[in-house]
């Protein structure tokens, strides 16, 4: 799964509404009108990933400044990788992840967040969802 998944370019794109709403409703200030040109064009080519190193320099300044304001980690302070696991319960990220996390890039890091994310196994997302709203 190389590359930025279609969702986070929708969330990214929601998220500069919110910034920097359209003032007459019609033209779309500068970053969303960049990510809004991404999203079409693989919606057009149903496309799920774009390769992050395509991207024009507004479009993935804009992305960067979104994933800036999200989670830096899915860790809800529970860590069973610690214990011997593979996987953590808490957060359903693999040992390797926990361990290289601090030196991956943000598109690595989102990666793993979806992948979490659409599993919905780990703890973060039934037994310890409160907490995991708490850190989020």
């Amino acid at each position: 799964m190389p590359g930025i998944h279609i969702t986070d370019i929708e969330s990214a794109i929601n998220y500069w509404r919110r910034c920097q709403p359209s003032v007459d409703g019609l033209v779309l200030p500068d970053p969303t009108r960049a990510l809004a040109e991404v999203y079409a064009t693989m919606a057009y080519a149903k496309n799920s990933y774009v390769d992050d190193a395509s991207l024009q320099p507004a479009a993935l300044n804009a992305w960067m400044q979104w994933y800036a304001s999200t989670p830096d980690t899915p860790c809800i302070a529970i860590c069973s990788t610690s214990q011997g696991d593979d996987v953590c319960k808490g957060c359903g990220r693999t040992f390797y992840e926990v361990q290289h996390w601090p030196e991956m890039g943000a598109v690595e890091k989102r990666r793993t967040w979806r992948r979490i994310t659409v599993q919905a196994t780990a703890w973060r997302f039934n037994k310890y969802a409160d907490r995991a709203a708490e850190k989020t």
